[in-house]
């Protein structure tokens, strides 16, 4: 994905009251705000989709079920090595934005201090239209591509809108983190990369381009916080060497272009620990 004098002194000499009321003050200031005030506990929930939830990350928390939640999804590790009062990830493999509305949104409250969302990939089908650039031809993909960026345009704002709102409204005091999608491919080395010709993996950017500016369109409205990843995976992408995104693997279909755990560690990770503050 939504990562705050009163001194006494002699007053013999006005001015060394004056230089001791300066040096108690600046020690005062050097104790910092966390020493003079206790940090607010964090409250911390996860919320989206297979890329909130780990799915490709490989070591799965077994009472998620269908849902695909790894222990080294980004929420988890942020939780490791934060310690806030109190975390859980609701995120889950194939969530869509009535999915959040229906299931997840209901482990928020007032109480809630910070959460983290991916979603609207599902929305617009892109596991479909990832499917489609697979196995049927550039036309084809090009196509599925050109109906979910369509979709992206038309009906996901509506939709994004409507998670956000309904975020805020049952977690009224937590900041929301919403946290984009990678590019999947390095086109500067597709010339060189077996699978899908370089038409399709530059549609397929494309629409990761087109989903990442709807998300963030909607954060801003919605005065949310948009995490934008694309950045830290550049020479991360599939077809580079040291990739984070799983390029297509029969023997794990669901896990076909997730981010691996070093995409969960080094890439979205630091995004959203940055974002949370």
């Amino acid at each position: 994905m939504h990562i705050f004098r009163v001194f006494c002194g002699s007053a013999i000499v006005v001015s060394a009251v004056a230089a001791g009321l300066v040096g108690a003050t600046g020690a005062t200031e050097a104790m910092g705000p966390t020493a003079a005030h206790a940090a607010a506990p964090v409250n911390y929930v996860a919320l989206g989709d297979s890329y909130s939830s780990g799915t490709g990350a490989g070591d799965y928390i077994s009472p998620s079920g269908s849902c695909a939640r790894s222990a080294d999804a980004y929420p988890e590790q942020w939780a490791g090595a934060n310690s806030p009062a109190s975390f859980v990830s609701v995120a889950c493999s194939s969530a869509t934005t009535a999915d959040v509305l229906a299931s997840q949104v209901s482990a928020l409250s007032a109480s809630t201090t910070l959460v983290s969302i991916t979603i609207g990939g599902n929305d617009a089908g892109f596991s479909s239209v990832m499917e489609t650039c697979v196995l049927a031809s550039t036309s084809s993909c090009l196509n599925a591509v050109k109906a979910a960026e369509a979709f992206v345009a038309s009906q996901l704002p509506a939709r994004l809108d409507a998670a956000l709102q309904a975020i805020a409204a049952h977690a009224p005091n937590a900041k929301i983190v919403v946290l984009g999608y990678p590019d999947l491919y390095d086109l500067s080395r597709s010339g060189s990369c077996i699978g899908l010709s370089t038409q399709d993996r530059t549609a397929l950017n494309q629409g990761a381009d087109a989903l990442d500016g709807a998300l963030q369109a909607a954060a801003r409205a919605n005065g949310d916080t948009f995490a934008d990843v694309r950045g830290q995976f550049a020479g991360h992408g599939i077809c580079d060497s040291g990739s984070w995104l799983h390029s297509v693997d029969i023997f794990a279909i669901s896990s076909s272009y997730h981010p691996t755990a070093a995409g969960q560690d080094l890439g979205y990770l630091p995004v959203f620990s940055a974002a949370a503050g």
